[in-house]
């Protein structure tokens, strides 16, 4: 018998059909999965065009302009040369582990040190920001409806956000052709204005550079503080690598032929984004302050529509020529970079709630998740809270990068961590602490900071603390732990030397490193049925699950007593209704802050108005949290009373057919002794 025939569970048809179903669907982008090499049939040149088509976002000249007529040319230019710097030196890890191993940002994150369910908190960290920035360049472009066709806002937002969805459901292959059929026109418009402007000598460069800013100095000198607020912002920008990243990872194989162009398309598609966003956010600067020089007040002057009307103003004399070619420019600019935002918005939400509800309806279910939430924040003015959005955004993206990035560039050349990028669920631990806990120290010490608990200069440097903390916690805790919280069982390498092997689920064909043995299933599994699947328990590794992993840190660090509490009904009682109060607490803030942006003398009626339904909320939450305890008590019960009927069952069945084995032995016996007889008889007669 062999150990396939003793697999606890059985492989329900509805089940196969519905992960063939999901397996179809993400074929193409490889969606939950690792890219197969059969997959990257596209060039390394091709991919890096497509990579840095959605560097088009005016949202860099939005942030440009911003700065500048806030803080100033000098505190500005030296933020964004050293924020550059920093996100080159990140991103350049980032995307060559993601190419050589074949996976998107979150794959990597799994096995670089934050585990299965922990990578969860780092997609939707990443799907924030594919909506964030949706959200800011579709109100770009909504502005440049209006402009060019008299479009309300409202409706602007509406039209700017269905557009994008046709392109983005057919998926990488449609994007690419998108991107490059429209980069040269992006980038003949772009150019123009500064060439005509260098033309005529119209730069404002003598104005541009002594910009002492609204907060600024008069004389535009150095300020370390709001030195710091324009690194907040633009720290923002960190998350762009992921983006870059889900077009690389189908980048093919490097070989010694094509070593050279293989890593230029590598540096020019991925970390090399920064330097012409850096080219992009010091064009903003400059046209912000040609609009200021023409009369455009800064509140204007900061949207990249008035900054490109001004400028094509000197491309043409005619108005309606001027509009047009301002709506052209930016239309196309926020298409090439919102399909971007839109493909890898899809993809961050497929992963979080593939984790957490073993499902996948499909990648554009998510798309259109991800739209519909971009459109909500564009209706509530996104653009009108920019700089705080984005700077208290930074924190989040910073801290997590950081981790990642000392895990790839640290712990793996110093032996904390494995060489390989493990992703698939049969072989991870779900919270890795290495990874997850250096990001959380990296929120918490900035947190404190932002609040202003060591001053003003570490409030306004508050992500550089995240990025520091996160990025030495990330060995020290590897360290501490010795790496075991990497890997939760030995994969299986020898699978008979095939190039392909069979899914017992699904029934597709994968190549080796999407494969996992299955204990449960008895047979080999792909790494998306196994991320769907939710009968299996994880009986293929033990204390890996996130619940043994709390209680037995509890145990071995803290005490037996915190330990059975924290395993407890009232433990996990107390959990839920505390993370149901954080997300309610902080979906409030957020509309508080809104409301408080559009009527600033309403702040304290407001404020005590979200505070009454905070507190009924608590009531509500209270309720609810433990009947969701009891329900999932009465659930787990009840799945281990079917799984033990469906042992007991099974011993039945194979007791009966080794019962009807015998039998037949013994029929197949006493027919042959019979046999045997009658031969003897006929043989004496």
């Amino acid at each position: 018998m062999t150990e396939f025939s003793t697999a606890p569970q059985r492989i329900l048809r509805v089940r196969r059909s519905y992960n063939q179903w999901v397996a179809n669907e993400t074929l193409e982008d490889y969606a939950l999965r690792f890219t197969a090499k059969r997959g990257r049939r596209w060039s390394p040149w091709q991919l890096a065009m497509t990579a840095c088509g959605g560097i088009s976002f005016l949202a860099l000249e939005a942030i440009g302009g911003t700065l500048t007529l806030h803080f100033g040319f000098g505190n500005a230019a030296i933020a964004i040369l050293v924020v550059a710097i920093l996100i080159f030196a990140a991103g350049l890890p980032i995307s060559f582990y993601a190419a050589k191993y074949g996976v998107d940002i979150d794959l990597l994150t799994r096995g670089a040190g934050f585990g299965y369910l922990g990578s969860t908190v780092t997609s939707l960290i990443y799907a924030c920001f594919t909506f964030i920035f949706f959200a800011i360049e579709a109100a770009i472009m909504a502005m440049a409806l209006e402009m060019m066709l008299g479009l309300p806002l409202w409706a602007g937002y509406v039209v700017c956000a269905v557009a994008l969805i046709p392109i983005v459901t057919h998926g990488i292959s449609l994007i690419s052709r998108f991107q490059a059929w429209t980069q040269p026109a992006w980038l003949i418009l772009n150019i123009a204005p500064f060439i005509f402007l260098a033309w005529q000598g119209a730069m404002p460069i003598a104005q541009w550079t002594s910009y002492p800013g609204s907060r600024g100095a008069p004389d535009g000198g150095f300020d370390l503080i709001l030195f710091g607020h324009a690194t907040a912002i633009l720290f923002a920008l960190t998350a762009q690598i992921g983006e870059q990243v889900d077009f690389l990872r189908f980048m093919p194989r490097r070989t010694a032929a094509t070593r050279i162009s293989w890593w230029a398309a590598l540096i020019a598609g991925g970390p090399g984004w920064v330097l012409i966003g850096a080219a992009k956010i010091f064009a903003g600067s400059l046209l912000a302050v040609l609009a200021v020089s023409v009369g455009i007040p800064a509140a204007e002057a900061q949207h990249p529509t008035e900054m490109y009307r001004v400028a094509f103003g000197y491309v043409f004399s005619q108005p309606a020529l001027v509009i047009a070619a301002t709506g052209i420019f930016v239309v196309v600019a926020q298409m090439k970079i919102n399909v971007t935002n839109a493909y890898a918005g899809s993809i961050a939400w497929s992963n979080f709630f593939s984790r957490l509800t073993h499902s996948h309806p499909g990648r554009v279910v998510w798309l259109v998740f991800n739209v519909a939430i971009a459109l909500l924040l564009m209706e509530m003015g996104i653009i009108r809270a920019l700089e705080q959005i984005l700077g208290l955004y930074a924190i989040l993206a910073v801290s997590w990068v950081a981790a990642l990035v000392a895990d790839l560039v640290v712990n793996k050349p110093l032996g904390l961590s494995p060489p390989h990028i493990e992703f698939k669920r049969a072989h991870l631990y779900d919270i890795n602490p290495v990874g997850f806990g250096a990001m959380a120290a990296g929120i918490a010490v900035a947190c404190l900071a932002h609040a202003g608990l060591f001053g003003e200069t570490a409030a306004a440097l508050a992500a550089f603390a995240a990025l520091g903390t996160a990025f030495v916690a990330s060995p020290l805790i590897a360290l501490a732990t010795h790496g075991r919280y990497y890997v939760a069982r030995k994969p299986r390498e020898d699978w008979a030397g095939l190039a392909t092997i069979p899914c017992c689920i699904c029934e597709h064909h994968f190549e080796a490193e999407d494969m996992a043995s299955c204990p449960a299933y008895g047979g080999p599994i792909c790494s998306l049925c196994c991320s769907l699947d939710a009968r299996c328990r994880d009986i293929c590794k033990t204390n890996s699950r996130v619940r043994e992993q709390v209680v037995g840190a509890l145990r071995r660090n803290v005490s037996q007593r915190l330990a059975a509490l924290a395993d407890s009904p009232r433990g996990h009682y107390l959990a839920i209704f505390l993370t149901m109060l954080m997300i309610t607490g902080s979906i409030l803030t957020l509309i508080g802050f809104q409301a408080t942006l559009d009527n600033p003398r309403d702040a304290a009626t407001v404020t005590a108005i979200l505070l009454q339904i905070f507190a009924v909320f608590v009531i509500v939450a209270g309720v609810a949290s433990w009947l969701f305890v009891l329900a999932h008590a009465s659930r787990r019960v009840a799945q281990e009373e079917s799984s033990r009927q469906t042992q007991l069952l099974t011993q039945e069945i194979d007791a009966h057919q080794r019962t009807d084995a015998e039998l037949q032995r013994a029929k197949e016996k006493a027919e042959a002794q019979s046999l045997a007889k009658t031969r003897f008889v006929v043989g004496m007669s």
